[in-house]
């Protein structure tokens, strides 16, 4: 048992009610609990359109996949894509099961998020796809990314699966590219469970993952629709009709229940987040042992990042284990510099000058968790752990 765990459960009566009631209709497959979450949660982005699906790993996947099967200015294996170097894998792997051309880019050692000049940089001609990735709660820098963007053709999808809640700019993240993903995660802002989402304003992306997400059938499609303009009313056929291929990335009922009662009180949930962030940010900003992330527009602070100052001389698998020791649960931060791992020789792939903010995070960076209630008396305890251990963290 952890004194302070990453991530604990944000469940009471009112969930498990849900699901008993998803058990009592007796329908436990996608349906209308299901539906409603999805009108609910498009609400609350401000988006027209959500799609529900299994988790967010399959949410990146279903809106890369859409970008394939529109009218025009579809993908096609082979077009540039560009990534920051640090997020969690299936950001990446959706782009390298559809052919894409992957282009990582450094990261800014205080947003955690785009180095904005490198990106800058790395856009060209090629560029036909950029994503986005909201780390840890944190937007990145909009109206520079549409800066850089320019008139140049180039679309822009956001990976908000650690954001959710986030405001740039007076928007919500998700809401600022084509599409944006979000996860339910047990550990995120939210939790179904298992569950992923994807917001946005296109009518015909909203129809093509409608299909995709279920075998590829039109059965789920609107009788007129920009997939296959208008269904039969022979439903023995329409139903077994196949247009897309596609996956089977559904939700079960339970989770569009559990996920209502999870939206009524996310902004409790994020109001709170962000008041422990404001404790974390007074003992840690003026930090000589560590830098924390640099807060872009108002993050929803999936967790509290610490990063080593260059000439410190600090160990962080030392710093780790006292953590572990005293029952403070820790991780990489996300997936670390992604760029090292073994799994790029599979991938057709760019690095895009070094990758050293990315690098240096990697090997002097850890976090910790964030939750929906006060945990002041767990950032003192962090604070007194890292003291026994290094001395004042001032």
């Amino acid at each position: 048992m952890y004194k302070y765990p990453l991530a604990v459960n944000s469940w009471d009566d009112a969930e498990i009610k849900a699901i008993h009631k998803v058990l009592d209709e007796g329908i436990t497959t996608m349906w209308d609990h299901v539906k409603e979450f999805e009108r609910q949660f498009a609400a609350y982005t401000g988006s027209k359109y959500c799609v529900m699906v299994n988790s967010g790993s399959s949410a990146n996947l279903l809106a890369v996949a859409s970008l394939f099967y529109r009218n025009g200015n579809t993908l096609k294996a082979g077009d540039e894509v560009i990534v920051p170097a640090v997020s969690w894998p299936t950001t990446y792997y959706p782009l390298y099961q559809y052919g894409l051309k992957i282009k990582f880019v450094d990261i800014d050692l205080d947003t955690l998020n785009y180095n904005l000049d490198a990106l800058s940089e790395a856009v060209d001609n090629n560029t036909k796809l950029i994503i986005a990735v909201n780390l840890l709660g944190n937007p990145n820098d909009f109206s520079k990314i549409n800066t850089i963007i320019g008139s140049r053709d180039i679309i822009l999808i956001e990976d908000n699966c650690e954001s959710m809640g986030a405001i740039f700019d007076g928007k919500q993240t998700g809401t600022f590219g084509l599409m944006g993903t979000f996860s339910s995660f047990f550990s995120h802002h939210i939790s179904t469970m298992e569950g992923g989402m994807i917001i946005t304003d296109d009518e015909e992306l909203y129809h093509i993952m409608l299909s995709l997400r279920a075998h590829g059938w039109t059965r789920n499609l609107p009788k007129e629709n920009k997939v296959c303009g208008t269904k039969s009313d022979d439903i023995f056929e329409e139903y077994f009709r196949f247009v897309l291929p596609g996956y089977n990335m559904r939700p079960v009922e339970m989770m569009g229940a559990i996920g209502i009662e999870q939206l009524k009180k996310l902004p409790d949930f994020i109001s709170t987040r962000r008041k422990n962030a404001e404790y974390f940010y007074d003992i840690f900003n003026d930090s000589k042992y560590f830098t924390i992330q640099k807060e872009i527009g108002l993050s929803s602070w999936f967790g509290f990042s610490l990063i080593i100052r260059e000439g410190t001389n600090l160990d962080r698998k030392k710093i780790v284990n006292t953590l572990i020791e005293n029952g403070i649960d820790s991780r990489p931060i996300v997936a670390g510099n992604f760029t090292k791992n073994e799994v790029l020789k599979w991938f057709n792939y760019e690095l895009f000058g070094e990758m050293r903010n990315a690098e240096y995070m990697d090997k002097s960076g850890f976090f910790v968790g964030n939750h929906q209630f006060f945990i002041k008396d767990k950032i003192i305890y962090l604070k007194e752990i890292l003291e026994k251990s290094i001395g004042s963290v001032k």
